[in-house]
C-alpha cells in the first residue's frame, strides 16, 4: 500500500479457527518495511508449525480473571473460594483494565511493591503495606490462573512465573511460662466455660470448638470425636462444614478429669435450658451461651483476651495459648511427633514441628541442666 509518498506493507495471514465460533481467522498487519512483515510472518509461521502460537485477543484481565475463577472455585468450600476472591483483588485493582495478552513480569513486580507499600485496605492502617504472605497469596493465585490461560494459548507465557516472592519469615510464636499457664487456668477455674476452655486446651482449633456437638462426646466412652463438624464466618454468614482433610477427623480419648469437668458442664446447660424456657435455642452445640446460642471463632477469641486480662498474664493469641500450647507441652512429654501430628489433626509431623512445637525459655533451661557436667 502506498499514498505515493511513503511505502508500507501489510500483511494478511490465516492464523486458524476462532475457538468461539469455529470460523477462520486472519490477521491484519501493517509495517513500515518489507522486512518487518516477512519476519512477522515466518516467526507466526513457526509458531503455529510448533503449536506454540498465540491468538491476539482484545480480552482484559479482570474479564480473564472472572472467567477463571468462576470455573475454579465451583466446588471449593466457601472459605477457600473468598480466599482466592480476596488474593486476585489487587491485580484486578492495579492491572484490571489491561488487555490480558499485554501484561509482563514488569507489571507483576510493580504489582508486589505496592502491596508491600501501600496495598492495605483492611485489617489495619489503610495505605500502608502488606506482609509477605499476602503478597506471596496474590502472586501465586495470579499464577494459577495465567497458568490455565497459557495452556488455553491465550498468554505465550506466564509472567507471574518470573516474579520474585519476598522472603517470609519465620513466626515468633509466645507461649506461656509454667506460671502463667498456671495462673491463667487457676482463674478460668471459676469461669462459666471452664470445662470448655479445658477442652480448648487438648488442641481443638477454635472452629472446631464451635462446631463440636454432645453428639460428637459420647462421655460414657470418655471420647471427643473433633472435626466431623466444624463452625465458623465466611463472608458474615456462619458456615457449618466438616474438616478440610481426613486426618482433620479425629476421635480423641478424654482424661478422667476432663471428662467429669464436661459431664457437669452438660449439666449446667440443660438447668440454663430448663430456666430459660422457650427462648432456648437447643442445637446440641458444647459451646453455647445461656440462651443455647452457639458460638463463632471471633467470640471465643474475644472472651479470651478478656480472661487473660482478668488473670493478669501475657496476652497471646489464643491459637498459641491453646493450640500450640499442647502440641509443645506433648513434645515435652516425650510424645512421638506422630501422635502429636494424629492429635491435632496434621497429615504429616514434620508440618506439626516445624509450626506448632516450640522452645520457651523454661526449655532451654532444662536443656542446660541436660547438658551441664557434674564436678567431682
Amino acid at each position: 500500500m502506498s499514498d505515493g509518498k511513503t511505502k508500507r506493507y501489510r500483511l494478511v495471514v490465516d492464523i486458524g479457527k476462532d475457538p468461539a465460533t469455529g470460523k477462520r481467522k486472519q490477521l491484519t498487519r501493517t509495517y513500515d518495511t518489507k522486512r518487518e512483515a516477512v519476519a512477522e510472518l515466518s516467526r507466526i509461521r513457526n509458531e503455529r508449525n510448533t503449536g506454540t502460537y498465540v491468538a491476539p485477543r482484545k480480552t482484559t484481565v479482570s474479564d480473564y480473571l472472572g472467567t477463571w475463577l468462576a470455573g475454579h472455585v465451583r466446588d471449593l468450600e466457601s472459605a477457600t473460594a473468598r480466599n482466592y476472591r480476596d488474593a486476585l483483588q489487587p491485580v484486578h485493582d492495579r492491572l484490571g483494565s489491561r488487555e490480558l495478552q499485554t501484561i509482563e513480569k514488569a507489571d507483576f513486580d510493580a504489582l508486589a511493591e505496592w502491596m508491600a507499600t501501600a496495598g492495605r485496605k483492611r485489617g489495619g492502617t489503610q495505605g500502608t503495606g502488606l506482609g509477605p504472605r499476602s503478597i506471596i497469596m496474590t502472586l501465586n493465585t495470579a499464577q494459577m490462573a495465567l497458568d490455565v490461560a497459557v495452556a488455553e494459548r491465550k498468554l505465550s507465557y506466564n509472567p507471574v512465573r518470573l516474579v520474585k516472592r519476598p522472603k517470609r519469615g519465620k513466626p515468633v510464636h509466645t507461649l506461656w511460662s509454667d506460671a502463667e499457664e498456671a495462673r491463667f487456668f487457676d482463674f478460668a477455674e471459676r469461669d462459666r466455660l471452664a470445662a470448655v476452655i479445658e477442652l480448648f486446651a487438648r488442641g481443638l482449633r477454635p472452629e472446631e470448638l464451635c462446631g463440636i456437638r454432645w453428639a460428637d462426646i459420647p462421655l460414657e466412652q470418655k471420647l471427643a470425636k473433633v472435626g466431623k463438624n466444624v463452625r465458623t464466618m465466611v463472608e458474615g454468614k456462619p458456615v457449618e462444614k466438616g474438616a478440610k482433610t481426613e486426618a482433620g477427623i479425629r476421635t480423641l480419648p478424654l482424661d478422667d478429669d476432663l471428662a467429669a469437668r464436661l459431664k457437669r458442664w452438660h449439666a449446667q446447660q440443660s438447668a440454663e435450658k430448663l430456666a430459660a424456657g422457650e427462648a432456648y435455642v437447643d442445637g446440641g452445640y458444647v459451646l453455647t451461651d445461656e440462651l443455647g446460642t452457639p458460638w463463632l471463632p471471633d467470640k471465643v477469641r474475644r472472651y479470651m483476651y478478656a480472661l487473660m486480662k482478668q488473670a493478669s498474664v501475657t496476652k497471646v493469641t489464643p491459637y498459641e495459648a491453646m493450640r500450640h500450647a499442647a502440641g509443645s507441652r506433648m513434645a515435652r512429654s516425650g510424645v512421638p511427633g506422630h501422635v502429636i501430628a494424629a492429635w491435632l489433626g496434621h497429615t504429616k509431623a514434620s508440618f506439626t514441628y516445624d509450626n506448632y512445637v516450640h522452645a520457651r525459655p523454661d526449655d532451654l533451661a532444662a536443656a542446660r541442666d541436660a547438658l551441664g557436667r557434674k564436678s567431682g
